[in-house]
């Protein structure tokens, strides 16, 4: 890891740098720049920034970008269908929610990121991605690599090495893709798989697919080897000099009004609020002493907070005023495990001191949390 920190570092002090304060309008006909960051959100945030600020008519962008270990989900999506929000929380990766639509994506420094602006006039992700093919086979000519209908890069005709997703503004537009280089392919299947049960919802659902990396193919290959191809393959076709500006997406006197924009991307509204309408219906199989409680659990989710909760358990199980405690507690709450946990702790406390009374409540509380 630290040798390919080195390695990032040297290759970026060799690239040739535009004086920050003047590029955006020097530039003309293109630009490549490329993000110092590997944090999703303020990366997220420069597409954004570039989408709202920057007159495409003159000069196209090419941004080139890597993240730390996080799963990146689109504008329509629900978080809770895409992936296992528990593994997430426990391994500390990032959740995201993207600007534009299609599927959900593993991201970690094997992963390149690539997002091709142009007005929406110009906007063919077609020819972009077969930009991407073009420099992959000047850079290897053996490999098999080429993009099917679904605007998909393939790899030996199977393997799919990257996924697109894009945003059509009024005048503006971009598309960006993926490519798997070096992804830990283990960690991907695991967060890509949601184990949460009876959710019913409309949200936009991601299409499986087998993954392979580039370095599999070819371990020769390297991240900044292929970022340096696929740059110079648009230098090529857009007839500009073929170097690469480096940015710092924290930095206000280049992208001014930035830091809002990443902590927009970073506010549970956004991440979790965004998410369409969604119903869970499902039964807990709660183990208590030497019997097996079937508990039914009904609840509507609208801009992430529980817009309807029934909970159906065993009569007496549950003192009546508590149990309706519980239900009216958890209705307008975010359907959220943090703050599920603080109310029912707060309820707890106000519980009358029995042990037996004590223990049912914690169980049924903990199957409650494992629904988030």
């Amino acid at each position: 890891m630290v040798l390919q920190s080195i390695k990032n570092c040297l290759w970026l002090s060799c690239i040739l740098r535009t004086p920050k304060a003047c590029f955006w309008s020097t530039a003309s006909g293109g630009l490549i720049i490329q993000s110092v960051s590997n944090d999703v959100y303020q990366n997220l945030a420069v597409e954004d920034w570039i989408h709202d600020h920057m007159d495409l008519e003159k000069q196209q962008v090419l941004f080139l970008w890597r993240n730390s270990p996080a799963v990146v989900i689109g504008r329509h999506q629900n978080p809770w269908q895409e992936c296992n929000l528990r593994l997430l929380r426990q391994k500390n990766i990032k959740l995201a929610r993207r600007r534009s639509g299609g599927g959900t994506v593993y991201h970690d420094l094997g992963n390149i990121n690539l997002t091709f602006f142009t007005t929406r006039k110009k906007y063919e992700r077609m020819e972009n991605l077969k930009l991407v093919v073009k420099a992959l086979k000047a850079l290897r000519p053996q490999l098999d690599v080429h993009v099917t209908d679904r605007y998909d890069i393939l790899l030996d005709r199977q393997y799919k090495i990257s996924g697109t997703a894009a945003k059509l503004g009024r005048t503006s537009a971009y598309h960006h893709c993926t490519l798997l280089c070096n992804a830990d392919k283990f960690v991907l299947s695991s967060v890509l798989k949601s184990p949460y049960k009876g959710l019913k919802s409309n949200a936009t659902p991601s299409v499986p697919a087998s993954v392979k990396n580039l370095f599999e193919e070819d371990p020769s290959l390297t991240s900044e080897m292929l970022l340096d191809a696929i740059a110079k393959e648009y230098a090529t076709q857009h007839q500009i000099d073929h170097h690469i500006t480096v940015i710092n997406p924290a930095d206000e006197t280049l992208l001014p009004g930035i830091s809002n924009k990443t902590k927009e991307l970073q506010t549970w509204e956004w991440v979790y609020g965004k998410t369409p309408k969604f119903s869970v219906s499902t039964c807990l199989n709660m183990a208590y002493k030497d019997s097996v409680l079937d508990v039914k659990v009904n609840m509507d989710v609208r801009h992430g907070r529980i817009e309807v909760c029934n909970i159906d358990l065993p009569e007496q199980w549950l003192p009546p005023g508590l149990y309706s405690e519980l239900v009216k507690s958890l209705t307008g709450s975010k359907f959220c495990p943090n703050e599920t946990t603080t109310l029912v702790t707060t309820l707890l406390r106000v519980c009358p001191q029995d042990d037996e009374l004590h223990s049912r409540w914690s169980l049924l509380c903990e199957n409650m949390i494992m629904l988030m």
